[in-house]
């Protein structure tokens, strides 16, 4: 069982930048195409970025293109997202997710393409 871990989150200033990290074990880690999600308070989990297996092709939502990173080191078995320009629209709960078993019909930032969650890292950011 393919368990996630993530980490670096934390209060930083509009304009700032965080690193947030997901370490996976149980698993083959470079067999996962892996993907970042956030969710504010009342609001709906949201698709951020997501990397393939070997981080050929990467996905942004547009509210972080250009501004957020996703790469990943199969090697250390973690995956990574670098948030620059924060804004205090992007505070929420981070989770990093796995895919498995590629859903066909389904699109890749929807949150049903994933098999395995992390339990979520708080990103704050402050006027």
């Amino acid at each position: 069982q393919v368990q996630l871990v993530e980490s670096g989150g934390g209060l930083v200033q509009t304009g700032g930048s965080l690193r947030l990290s997901c370490a996976a074990s149980g698993g083959p880690f470079s067999n996962y195409a892996m993907g970042w999600f956030r969710q504010a308070p009342g609001k709906e989990r949201e698709f951020v970025a997501r990397i393939s297996t070997y981080g050929g092709t990467t996905t942004y939502a547009e509210s972080v293109k250009g501004r957020f990173t996703i790469s990943r080191d199969n090697a250390k078995n973690t995956v990574f997202l670098q948030m620059n320009s924060l804004k205090p629209e992007d505070t929420a709960v981070y989770y990093c997710a796995g895919e498995y078993r590629v859903r066909l019909g389904v699109v890749v930032t929807d949150e049903s393409r994933y098999d395995y969650w992390g339990q979520g890292t708080q990103v704050t950011v402050s006027s």
